[in-house]
Parts: C-alpha cells; sequence; structure tokens
C-alpha cells in the first residue's frame, strides 16, 4: 500500500527522507548507518528515531514517497485519451523528464530487494509494481483490446516495456541515444515493430 501524501509527514521527516535518498544512491544499503544518515541531516539519532524506527522503516518510506509520486505522475499516461502508442509515449517521456536522481531510485529496488525483511520487501514490490509496471500494463490491455497490439500476456509485455525505457538512461544507452526524442523513438520503434529488418524480410519473402 503506497504511504501517505508527504503533506502530512513532518518536515523534519520530509527533509531527513530527502538527504537519505542521497545516501542510500551514492552507497547501498549495508553501508549506510542511521549515525550517517543523522549526522548528514543534522539531526540527534534520538532525534531521527523519533520520526523512524529504524534503518528498514526510513527506507520503506523513503521509496514509498518516490513510488508515490511516480504513481501519481504516470497516471496521467493511464486516463488521457488517445492511441496504446500515444500513451505509452506520454508515460515514458513523464518518466524520462524526472531527474537523474528520481530516475536512479528505482533501481534501488533491484539493487537492495534481498537484504530487506520478507515483510519490507513484499510492501516495496507492491508500491513499484503500482506505481510503473501495473500502470503500463493498464495501457497495454487497452491497447489489446483495441486491436492495436496482438493478444499477449500484458504484465510480461508491460515489464518489457519498463525495462527497454530503464535501459536507456544507462551509461551505454546515454552515449548511444543521448536526447529524449532518440529514445522515445528506439523504445517505441522496439516495442511496436521488433528489431527485425522489415525491408529485408519483404525482400526474402519475393525472393523464390
Amino acid at each position: 500500500m503506497l504511504m501517505k501524501e508527504e503533506s502530512t509527514l513532518h518536515h523534519t521527516a520530509i527533509r531527513i527522507l530527502k538527504i537519505a535518498q542521497e545516501l542510500f544512491l551514492a552507497h547501498s544499503y549495508a553501508d549506510v548507518t542511521m549515525d550517517q544518515i543523522a549526522a548528514a541531516a543534522s539531526v540527534t539519532k534520538g532525534g531521527l528515531y523519533h520520526h523512524f524506527a529504524g534503518k528498514e522503516t526510513l527506507y520503506l518510506m523513503m521509496m514509498q514517497a518516490d513510488l508515490l509520486e511516480k504513481h501519481q505522475l504516470f497516471n496521467k499516461a493511464v486516463v488521457m485519451e488517445g492511441s496504446c502508442r500515444q500513451r505509452l509515449e506520454t508515460l515514458a517521456r513523464l518518466f524520462l523528464a524526472l531527474p537523474a536522481q528520481q530516475r536512479r531510485l528505482a533501481g534501488l529496488i533491484r539493487r537492495d530487494i534481498n537484504t530487506l525483511s520478507d515483510e519490507a520487501r513484499q510492501e516495496l514490490i507492491h508500491c513499484y509494481q503500482s506505481a510503473l509496471p501495473d500502470q503500463v500494463r493498464s495501457i497495454i490491455q487497452h491497447g489489446i483490446r483495441a486491436g492495436e497490439l496482438r493478444p499477449i500476456d500484458a504484465r510480461l509485455a508491460s515489464f518489457c516495456f519498463v525495462s527497454l525505457v530503464e535501459h536507456c538512461v544507462s551509461h551505454h544507452g546515454e552515449r548511444i541515444l543521448p536526447t529524449t526524442a532518440q529514445k522515445i523513438a528506439f523504445v517505441l520503434d522496439l516495442f511496436f515493430a521488433g528489431a527485425a529488418d522489415k525491408a529485408q524480410i519483404a525482400v526474402d519473402q519475393e525472393t523464390p
């Protein structure tokens, strides 16, 4: 379940979460300590524990806050009018327009998931799926019903689409596709048309 809006959190807790983001992005989950977070946030350790019961609780709330923002942002593509391709393009554009730090946060889930307790792991997976793959799946299901896509497993296709977009902002992706327009064109063309050379297929079909 996604956490409550930031507006309902104490301003000190919000500041701590933002500072914790920087630490968790720079270091592994295991290497970040509550002492380091307290020092970076200029609060006492007792003050830190007043807001967060422990590191895992803080980490989970940090990720939930980010995923709630992403859920609300990406939902704009889900509810908009337009074709499946247009809505997926909008979602990809919204993701690519995020600051680099916010784009990188989603990657922490894969990096840190096995270091968390079972309960925290399941909660984080649920929040991530709700924020991104489930919304992509909704768009894909609409595309299937509308005849824009052939009948495929929408859940699997949603993870494939998300992976394509995320890999476009990897170090290699940024080198090969430096502009947002190039990234979006690559993702949509590969997702909707595949990687085959259509011209060559046509030649092969015409060759006796």
